[in-house]
């Protein structure tokens, strides 16, 4: 972070924080944490999904709807991010686990 930058500060609640198997498997394999990804998740940095839906998420931020951001790893396996509704969990998951 440089000094022009401002600190980027979590937008709502995460709950509790856990992971699927292949979501763990699939961040390792490709040498990444999954702390990155929550911090940009947290901050509202939605990842790779279309404009709508990251309006729907900007919506769910003052709503009661599920928060969900989708990053494709280097290794080409995309992983989902998806906080609950009543943000009392946060799940790393991949597509096919959902």
């Amino acid at each position: 972070m440089t000094e022009s930058e401002p600190e980027k500060r979590p937008l709502f609640a995460l709950g509790q924080v856990v992971a699927t198997p292949g979501a763990l498997e699939a961040l390792d394999r490709a040498g990444l944490r999954a702390l990155t990804f929550l911090t940009r998740h947290v901050t509202g940095d939605w990842g790779d999904l279309d404009d709508e839906d990251k309006q729907l998420n900007d919506q769910a931020l003052t709503g009661e709807d599920r928060i969900f951001s989708a990053y494709i790893l280097p290794t080409g396996q995309k992983v989902w991010v998806i906080t609950e509704w009543d943000r009392s969990a946060t799940t790393f998951l991949l597509p096919d686990e959902y």
